[in-house]
């Protein structure tokens, strides 16, 4: 006997997510902060805005740190002065404040420009929809389980592979250019201090730029993961994606039962309209259509009720009980069917043809002399 599984025929209901995030799951997830965005490249981006930034304002800056290196230096005798006496407190804190002003006067365009970066990349990346979700607190972040398991995650294992190829690649880069270096190192005792700062400042900075353009390379890499990770991890189930249509839509049965009364209704509310009209005008078997006219109301003829087969018999079992008028006129019958609405005027092609039938009716009734 070779045992059988029935579960094997199942519909896949859950389980394994093999279907896109919806619409309202990303915006949802996108509500609680959750977006596909890498850290990287805005690192990249604000390290090598730095270095270019040093380079163009790097003779400024340089011009500022020594007038405030020569203003501290002035100083010294007069603060010196004061060390015998009365103890500068005051003074002390007076240029310390003054120069303190002075660095970050100096340092104010680096960190604008640091500031105007960060906020571009995380902008190209995940446009404007700031949330403060994020930052509430949240006691499950504390639960040692979940930290304990994430240290050993997949994510984690991410993260160490990707920290150890930047130390390595930027490791590399730096060895590469320090060692074509090594000659200029001595001499730089016998250079002129503003020489000698100069070339200090052109080694870094030629050195920063060449590591951020490595980073920005790590950083395209980093995001193209960060993206095909987010994806992976908002996919659903098939069973996700139906409960969030019935969420969203409300439950199909429901609604099919819904509109069912709804027909049962407008079809209760159509049979009673059938004793007020004044000819029925039927195929005979098949069509049947409820006409009924009233110039004070309307400007044509009015279609009140109409069905096919069970309907059309109904409809003429319940003229009949209220003497309304039966009429046969295939062609007639199957245009009105076709074209009108219940509750509709009756087309003007179709006034001529109607206005005969309901000239008989009248003058069947006595309605015409």
């Amino acid at each position: 006997m070779i045992p059988l599984d029935l579960q094997f025929f199942a519909d896949d209901e859950g389980g394994e997510k093999t279907e896109p995030a919806t619409q309202k799951k990303l915006e949802d997830a996108r509500k609680e902060g959750q977006v596909a965005k890498s850290r990287e490249i805005a690192n990249g981006v604000g390290l090598l805005m730095l270095f270019v930034v040093m380079r163009l304002w790097s003779g400024p800056l340089g011009i500022r740190f020594l007038q405030t290196f020569n203003s501290v230096y002035n100083r010294i005798p007069y603060v010196t002065k004061l060390l015998g006496g009365v103890t500068p407190e005051r003074e002390m804190f007076t240029l310390f404040r003054t120069q303190m002003i002075q660095i970050i006067i100096m340092l104010a365009p680096v960190l604008i420009v640091g500031v105007l970066v960060a906020f571009l990349c995380d902008y190209v990346q995940v446009k404007w929809k700031p949330t403060a979700k994020p930052l509430q607190p949240k006691f499950s972040k504390l639960n040692p389980a979940k930290g304990f398991k994430k240290i050993f995650s997949a994510q984690s294992l991410v993260e160490l592979i990707k920290s150890i190829a930047k130390i390595l690649l930027i490791g590399y880069i730096t060895y590469s250019y320090v060692k074509g270096k090594d000659r200029l190192i001595p001499a730089l005792l016998d250079m002129p201090i503003l020489q000698a700062i100069q070339l200090i400042g052109d080694t870094v900075i030629n050195l920063g730029i060449r590591i951020s353009a490595v980073y920005l390379i790590i950083s395209a890499v980093d995001f193209g993961y960060q993206k095909w990770k987010f994806n992976k991890d908002m996919k659903m189930t098939k069973q996700e994606v139906k409960d969030e249509y019935k969420n969203q839509e409300g439950n199909p049965e429901i609604k099919g039962k819904i509109r069912q009364r709804m027909r049962e209704a407008s079809m209760r509310r159509m049979m009673q309209s059938v004793p007020s009209a004044d000819v029925v005008i039927t195929n005979p078997t098949h069509y049947a259509v409820a006409i009924k006219y009233d110039a004070q109301t309307a400007p044509a003829p009015l279609v009140v009720a109409k069905g096919a087969d069970y309907l059309a018999q109904r409809i003429k079992d319940i003229a009949r009980d209220n003497d309304v008028y039966i009429m046969e006129d295939k062609p007639l019958a199957r245009m009105l069917y076709a074209n009108v609405d219940v509750g509709a005027m009756i087309p003007p092609e179709l006034y001529q043809a109607v206005a005969e039938i309901l000239a008989l009716v009248y003058h069947e009734e006595g309605r015409l002399s």
